[in-house]
């Protein structure tokens, strides 16, 4: 009978346990395997407390569905434990198994995907935000800038050399004013993206150069890649642009450390998909492309709004980097999200593999629909 239940289980497209009264892993499906990163015949010699810290609410849930033989959930369950590795909330649904009263199965739903989606469309929809802000910008700030520039030369022909320095100084912020202005009418840019197959370590290693002539002189930079990877379907200018400025972040963030390091990283995730609002689309983003540094990480109070517009950690910055990072990855129908905490940040992209467009009667996604 545990045998019929057992194949029933693995069958689930979550990961799913079976722990016995000491905690023992008595089942776990492939799903199980890869969210502990070990087979099942290792977890069958461990516990649950050898992977998941022992203050976790996990366990309480398990013993509770276990002595009133019942079913119970709690979701936002924070597991992260050094042997999961990083930041892991999960949704927990536990259940004790009439046929086997000491045992309680376990249903985990990872939060990472889903909550990485959302985020995405509130990213997206603050770069529509700034798209408005920044053309009523150029029309109604441009020209005013302009007027006062002019102003500011024809006085400096009759000023005293004390009065010259305070109009070389108006000239100097209207001019700064307008690049500002200008950074933010990219946002405004709504013309098609031309895309084409590009060679994603052929962008990086170009970035990469970039940075080791320049901001990124001192830093060790490592590469981890995985050569087998598929092009990309993007605009190679575009993604130029991406890693430049995720790369000049990071060289930022290790400023000054002995140890500072940043890592480069390509692989192949199959099996994640995005659904696009208002269309029965699904996105298949299987590569996916990452920056870590080991700097002081990202303030925790602006952790969640790093991607939106104007907020910065920089003293001089204009926040409006990342914000456009975040709008080309979305343009390109890609999802792009951080994880940091102190001695570890990481910026992670997901975005579509290409494909012959050209192929006769082949089915569009919602990548190559917007932008």
């Amino acid at each position: 009978m545990l045998d019929e239940a057992f194949q029933i289980l693995n069958a689930l497209p979550h990961p799913v346990i079976v722990v016995d009264a000491d905690g023992r892993f008595r089942f776990a499906n492939s799903d199980a395997e890869q969210f502990f990163s070990a087979g099942s015949a290792y977890l069958a010699r461990k516990r649950l407390k050898d992977f998941v810290p022992g203050d976790s609410p996990f366990f309480s849930l398990v013993d509770q569905a276990r002595l009133q033989q019942a079913r119970f959930s709690e979701y936002r369950v924070d597991v992260s434990s050094p042997r999961l590795g990083g930041e892991r909330l999960v949704d927990l649904y536990v259940s004790s198994m009439p046929e086997a009263p000491d045992l309680v199965v376990v249903m985990i739903q990872q939060r990472s995907i889903a909550e990485k989606m959302d985020r995405q469309l509130t990213h997206r929809s603050a770069a529509r935000t700034v798209t408005g802000l920044a053309a009523m910008l150029a029309h109604e700030i441009r020209n005013p800038l302009s007027g006062i520039k002019g102003a500011a030369q024809l006085l400096a022909t009759s000023a005293s050399d004390e009065d010259r320095a305070l109009t070389r100084l108006i000239q100097e912020e209207a001019d700064r004013i307008v690049k500002l202005v200008d950074r933010m009418e990219v946002f405004s840019d709504q013309r098609p993206i031309e895309r084409s197959a590009v060679n994603i370590h052929s962008v990086l290693e170009h970035v990469k150069t970039l940075g080791k002539n320049g901001f990124a002189r001192e830093v060790r930079i490592l590469e981890l890649y995985d050569p087998s990877l598929p092009p990309v379907l993007a605009n190679r200018d575009q993604l130029v642009q991406v890693f430049l400025n995720l790369l000049k972040n990071a060289a930022e963030a290790v400023k000054g450390r002995e140890d500072g390091e940043i890592r480069l990283t390509t692989a192949f995730r199959p099996g994640v998909r995005l659904s696009v609002p208002g269309t029965k689309d699904r996105v298949t983003l299987p590569l996916e492309f990452a920056v870590e540094d080991n700097g002081e990480g990202v303030p925790e109070d602006i952790r969640e709004h790093i991607f939106d517009p104007f907020v910065t950690t920089k003293p001089s910055g204009s926040g409006l980097g990342l914000a456009l990072v975040a709008k080309i990855v979305g343009d390109h129908g890609g999802v792009i999200e951080c994880e940091s905490q102190p001695g570890h940040t990481v910026f992670r992209i997901l975005m579509p593999a290409w494909r012959e467009l050209s192929e006769p009667d082949a089915p569009s996604t919602a990548a190559d629909e917007q932008g």
